[in-house]
């Protein structure tokens, strides 16, 4: 992690020894969780300069656990947001990401430490089956710079579509002060044909959020049949939606995010928020 990084970071993060005892320094550990992300290696495999592994481990699923690193993330973004670098412009769009064989196998039954904090985890852990193997699949929203918003996952197979309204749901960016409701509703939403179905452009009218989503071919020639006025389409604004592609792109760096290798799903997401998180820091 840089300096300006951590100097950015640094403030946010509990303080050290509240639980009692000594805690190790923040910033190895979290160095530690960082070169695990990126190289994709087994915990255990960590080098000994970042520490005990399983001190790393063990903050990793605390920290996910209570929240900590969805607080992070949220604050990132509602800072960026008082300084008015927060883009409005919101693209969508979902991912496949292999699960390795070691991400099967999750126990049925959540641990002790979840159950006391009362965590759930879904049934599948976001696993399903396709022709490849195990997939899950990543659903994002980021803004109109490319960084991330939302995060939702689901078992691979899992159509874009259908999560249209659990990603929306899932941008929560605070106001400045944590005073009044989060910012929820985007200005704008640009997404790919995989969203360009009745119900999903319904949702959003309903939502009173703007959008430009192009139609399909199957769709355009069964409009033409059809009296009405055709759907309008904005080639200039719709040609800002590489911003998604290049953020996936950017998190697929990760490759402890471009492979599945945790058997739950949380610790997954942890993972992608943590990549996410970096960004809005380097911003």
């Amino acid at each position: 992690m840089t300096d300006r990084a951590w100097a950015r970071l640094g403030p946010l993060l509990p303080v050290a020894g509240q639980r009692g005892g000594q805690w190790r320094d923040h910033r190895q550990v979290i160095n530690g969780i960082l070169w695990r992300l990126r190289v994709g290696a087994p915990w255990r495999d960590m080098p000994e300069r970042y520490g005990p592994w399983q001190t790393c481990y063990d903050r990793f699923i605390r920290w996910r656990r209570d929240g900590t690193w969805d607080r992070l993330l949220a604050l990132a973004q509602s800072a960026a947001d008082a300084a008015g670098e927060l883009v409005w412009a919101v693209c969508i769009d979902g991912t496949i990401v292999r699960a390795h064989q070691h991400a099967a196998g999750a126990r049925g039954r959540p641990s002790q430490a979840d159950r006391a904090a009362r965590v759930t985890h879904p049934a599948d852990e976001a696993l399903g089956r396709s022709r490849g193997g195990r997939t899950t699949k990543l659903h994002l929203a980021c803004d109109g710079q490319g960084r991330v918003l939302a995060v939702v996952l689901t078992p691979g197979q899992r159509h874009e579509s259908t999560q249209l309204g659990p990603v929306l749901d899932a941008i929560r960016v605070p106001r400045p002060g944590g005073c009044g409701r989060p910012r929820k509703r985007p200005a704008h939403v640009i997404a790919d044909k995989g969203y360009s179905y009745p119900t999903c452009r319904r949702l959003l009218r309903r939502r009173g959020i703007a959008h430009t989503i192009p139609e399909r071919r199957d769709q355009r020639r069964r409009r033409s049949a059809q009296p009405g006025r055709p759907l309008a389409f904005d080639a200039a604004r719709y040609r800002a939606r590489n911003v998604i592609e290049r953020c996936v792109g950017w998190l697929k760096q990760w490759r402890a995010v471009a492979t599945r290798y945790d058997k739950r799903a949380r610790n997954y997401r942890a993972a992608v928020i943590i990549a996410a998180l970096l960004r809005w820091l380097a911003a």
